[in-house]
């Protein structure tokens, strides 16, 4: 099995340096490449096979949303994993709208930066738990409020299942999580889909990250 290729994207020679150190000792990883900005993650990318860009948002002369969106229209096979100081909620979403797989906080170790690659390289989604749940409520509390006045208005328990359909958990693995069965699980899931007018889990996740108004009913 070949490695994954990686690149690293982002304008402190420190974070490359440290994310460089991770992985130097996980087997079938490679960083075969990095660079300071979007600008230059894009001409690397000409001639270079990359499998995966760490992608810093916030970089001088092109932002990783920007290049995250130039690189998904040019190189569709190539997986984004948005990297991020803070749990700053409008950025995350907007590097998830221009097409990056997940997102990682610059403090996680080196675990759980494998397990996001690993999990992105195999075609799924990767939100640092963390970061997930500052943005949850973020949106429970009404911050970036969509200019809508229509109200979506879910339960507390809507909620907790809505956050863990994001990480991709199964009806089953949710239903033993929460300690209810998968049935309740199911009820609730459509009741999201009917509530959101999301098609399906694919529309729902993607629902949540955009700027749309999540609140929970009473409290």
């Amino acid at each position: 099995m070949t490695n994954i290729k990686i690149l690293l994207a982002d304008d402190h020679k420190i974070v490359r340096d440290g994310i460089k150190l991770m992985l130097e000792s996980q087997p079938g990883i490679e960083v075969v490449a990095e660079v300071s900005n979007g600008k230059e993650a894009l001409e690397i990318l000409n001639d270079t096979l990359i499998d995966l860009v760490v992608m810093d948002i916030n970089m001088p002369e092109k932002d990783g949303i920007t290049a995250t969106k130039e690189i998904k229209e040019k190189y569709n096979n190539i997986k984004v994993l948005a990297l991020t100081m803070s749990n700053d909620d409008l950025h995350i979403r907007q590097m998830i709208q221009a097409g990056a797989s997940g997102y990682i906080m610059k403090s996680a170790g080196r675990n759980e930066l494998k397990d996001a690659i690993m999990t992105i390289v195999n075609g799924k989604h990767y939100f640092s738990d963390e970061a997930t749940h500052s943005i949850m409520m973020d949106l429970v509390k009404g911050k970036g409020k969509s200019s809508s006045s229509d109200l979506v208005h879910i339960t507390d328990r809507e909620l907790e299942i809505l956050e863990l359909i994001i990480k991709e958990f199964t009806n089953q693995e949710i239903a033993e999580k929460l300690f209810i069965s998968s049935r309740t699980v199911d009820a609730h899931r459509r009741n999201l889909l009917q509530k959101t007018g999301a098609r399906n889990t694919a529309g729902l996740v993607k629902y949540a990250f955009q700027n749309n108004i999540i609140s929970p009913g009473d409290e």
